[in-house]
């Protein structure tokens, strides 16, 4: 069995594309769908329907789909344990929304400068469901906020990154008391139903503020252009850049000690992958470092 062709099948799964799976693979849409009709022919049933343009996956081959990922991970690994001095291969990285566009793009940069026969796959999405896929084995390592809970002996965690609280106000407000700002001016929340906006509600009980809430959302660069435009202010974490351009906006420091909120990388050690979970553990180290420093 060709596995190149058990490739060009999950390219045209992802896309629901003769050709865009061809531009992909850079070859014909006729090779494509000729590769597609010698799998089936091997598989002994179809596997792709067509309806006009559009592309999808019969029962028989959407029960491939997952089996057939995971058979081509392990492929490409086989490259890491042939070369034993180079890394190779697929490493499967989780991305919570904060550090997609700021950690996550400085680390991929060393990796692909240090480890060029190396392949990441990055799923974006929330801790929460980043951890449950680190343990299940589903990804190798997530760049995540810390959890609330203690995590299974599975799993291990490391900080990367402190992020205090502080209370976003519009530039003309800089100098201002921050408890004062968030009792008297509209508040922006930062979405309590996600972990990082459960620290800011702790804080805010804590210390007896009822805010005036004017809105409720889970998206830091959002927040930060709104605070500019002057519907309100906001108790956030100081997160990494990049920060929207052109906004005008100050940081104030809180007056009582607050938990900052802790961004840090999840692995399960001991994977056919640990190399690469290593390799990528001391370039996230490096990345953080740099911000730090910069």
């Amino acid at each position: 069995m060709e596995t190149s062709f058990l490739q060009t099948l999950v390219l045209v799964a992802e896309h629901g594309s003769m050709a865009a799976a061809a531009r992909k693979l850079n070859i014909t849409a006729a090779a494509v769908a000729q590769q597609i009709r010698a799998l089936e022919r091997e598989m002994g049933t179809p596997l792709v329907t067509r309806a006009g343009r559009t592309v999808g996956l019969t029962e028989a081959g959407a029960r491939m789909l997952e089996p057939t990922r995971q058979l081509l991970r392990d492929v490409a690994d086989l490259r890491s344990f042939a070369n034993d001095g180079t890394l190779s291969g697929e490493l499967r990285l989780g991305a919570c929304p904060t550090v997609l566009a700021g950690l996550v793009p400085d680390v991929l940069s060393r990796m692909v400068a240090d480890f060029p026969q190396i392949n990441v796959f990055i799923k974006p999405s929330y801790s929460a469901e980043l951890y449950a896929d680190v343990e299940r084995g589903v990804l190798d390592a997530a760049i995540v906020l810390q959890a609330p809970y203690d995590l299974p002996k599975t799993c291990r965690f490391e900080v990367l990154r402190e992020e205090p609280l502080v209370v976003l106000v519009p530039e003309r407000f800089a100098g201002r008391d921050a408890h004062e700002v968030l009792r008297e001016e509209p508040l922006i929340r930062y979405d309590r139903h996600q972990w990082g906006g459960r620290l800011a509600d702790d804080y805010l009980r804590r210390v007896g503020i009822a805010p005036r809430e004017r809105f409720e959302l889970n998206a830091l660069n959002a927040i930060a252009v709104m605070v500019d435009r002057g519907l309100g202010v906001s108790l956030v974490p100081d997160w990494a850049p990049p920060w929207p351009e052109g906004i005008r906006v100050a940081r104030l420091p809180l007056p009582e000690p607050c938990e900052p909120r802790r961004i840090g990388l999840v692995w399960s050690p001991g994977g056919v992958r640990a190399r690469a979970v290593t390799a990528l553990r001391e370039e996230c180290l490096r990345a953080c470092e740099a911000q730090r420093a910069g």
